[in-house]
Formats: structure tokens, sequence, C-alpha cells
């Protein structure tokens, strides 16, 4: 497996791009991703992780007008994202139409959020493309917090971005797609703070 460190853009980007499986450290935990658009890659990303068919990868972009490319934003999501991007917060909001299905298993929602993490973020931009992104470890094992964590659980990835994350707490997850908003996943963000941002 080869290291990086946070300074490599260009080799990660290029990674990404040569569809490899690389781990990074985010804002919250460690993730692990591929770069979206080739659904061989998001293949590989779930049977690396031995994630059940079921759970869609979500997805990382580096600004709204990125995330307007996959998904339906309304006025209610701009002033979230506004207040709260980026940040520790995933929004599930409508996927729109020229996604393939077999990004979101079939379903009509996808969950995308921008990380806090300018080195990810300056990769987003350079790959002008968003990455599929999920928790670098096994389904259903711990929560991966270091570059340890990340080998010990995912030996067989292509590559890890050394690197310390922040929140050490996985990302409010906020279903968008209703009248109300509904907390899917707890995490730093609460639902009292989003309804504040929105009334």
């Amino acid at each position: 497996m080869r290291t990086y460190q946070k300074e490599q853009i260009k080799e990660v980007v290029q990674a990404f791009q040569d569809h490899q499986i690389l781990a990074v450290p985010t804002d919250t935990v460690y993730g692990v991703g591929v770069l979206y658009g080739d659904l061989k890659d998001l293949e590989r990303l779930k049977h690396a992780k031995h994630r059940p068919e079921t759970k869609p990868i979500p997805m990382m972009v580096t600004n709204v007008d990125q995330m307007k490319q996959v998904a339906y934003v309304d006025s209610r999501i701009e002033r979230i994202a506004a207040r709260f991007l980026p940040g520790a917060l995933t929004l599930v909001l409508r996927v729109k139409e020229t996604v393939p299905k077999a990004y979101t298993n079939g379903l009509d929602t996808i969950a995308i959020r921008i990380p806090e993490e300018d080195f990810l973020l300056e990769v987003i931009q350079e790959l002008n493309a968003p990455l599929l992104v999920t928790s670098a470890n096994q389904s259903g094992a711990k929560t991966a917090l270091c570059s340890e964590d990340v080998l010990e659980q995912l030996p067989d990835i292509d590559g890890i971005v050394l690197g310390k994350c922040k929140a050490l707490q996985a990302s409010t997850i906020v279903d968008c797609t209703r009248e109300t908003l509904m907390i899917l996943r707890p995490g730093p963000i609460t639902l009292e703070q989003l309804k504040e941002a929105v009334d």
C-alpha cells in the first residue's frame, strides 16, 4: 500500500484518476473512497469494505455548485449549507436523473457533504468531480480514527494519505427530502441547530 502526505495533492489526484482506492483523513473520521464516474471503482470500494449492497456510498463535493450537479438543492438546503458547510454534516437530497441508479442502489436520494478539510477540498477541486467516500473501516466494525486503524481494517486498498482527523466523530446525517428535517445519524450538529438555520 502506498502512503501519501497531505501536501502531495498532485500525486493523490493522479491516484484517484488512476482508479485507485485511497483512505484519507477528514474533518470527522478517516474515510476511504474513489473518484465518481466509474462503476467498477465503486464495486471495488464496496468489496474492500465488505459493504452491504443496500447501503449506497456517500459523495463528497467541494461546493454547493458541484452539489447541484448531482442533486436537487432548494433554498432551505442552501441556507443549511451556508451555515454548516464545509463541516460535519451529511445532507440526504433528491438525486438528479443524470446520476446512474447504481450509485444510489436504486434509491432516489443521495448523501452528500462538503468536508471542512482543505486538503480534500483541493483534491476534489483539482479532480473537477466528486469523490465517493465512506468511513474507512470494515462495515460494522469500529470507526477508523487514525491511519493505524485503517491499515488494520483495510489492508487491501491501494493507498493512504497520512494525517490527523479533527472531530473524531462521524458527521450528522440529516434527511432534507421531507417537509420536516429528520436526523438519520446523530453527530456534532444537532436538529435544533439545523432548525434555527432555516427558521
